[in-house]
């Protein structure tokens, strides 16, 4: 079994910044891709950026520039470091984690970008 626990949500003006976590517990080795998604309210799940084991990140349009992934394979975690939030960038972070042609999901954690 394997557990993945989002941190690092919630409520950050625009132009702001926050640092998301996430982090592997439970029967874990062999972690491939890990990837963040988000999903704004009434809208579907969208990538956001990915990062394979050879710590190769790719990223969406809109996170371009201003997010950055990050992971740490000794302590089975995975960051998002966003910046300039906007609006637009509001919903639920959800970390995936590619384990053995597995992929787990997190619960999610809600950043909000409001004045």
């Amino acid at each position: 079994q394997v557990q993945l626990v989002e941190s690092g949500g919630g409520l950050v003006q625009p132009g702001g910044s926050l640092r998301l976590s996430c982090t592997a517990s439970g029967t874990v080795f062999d972690i491939g891709t890990m990837a963040w998604f988000r999903q704004a309210p009434g809208e579907e799940r969208e990538l956001v950026a990915t990062i394979d084991s050879s710590d190769t990140a790719d990223y969406s349009d809109s996170a371009m520039g201003r997010f950055i992934i990050s992971r740490d394979n000794a302590k089975n975690a995975l960051y998002l470091q966003m910046s300039s939030l906007k609006p637009e960038d509001t919903g639920v972070y959800y970390c995936n984690a590619d384990i053995r042609d597995y992929h787990y999901w997190g619960k999610g954690t809600l950043v909000t970008v409001s004045s």
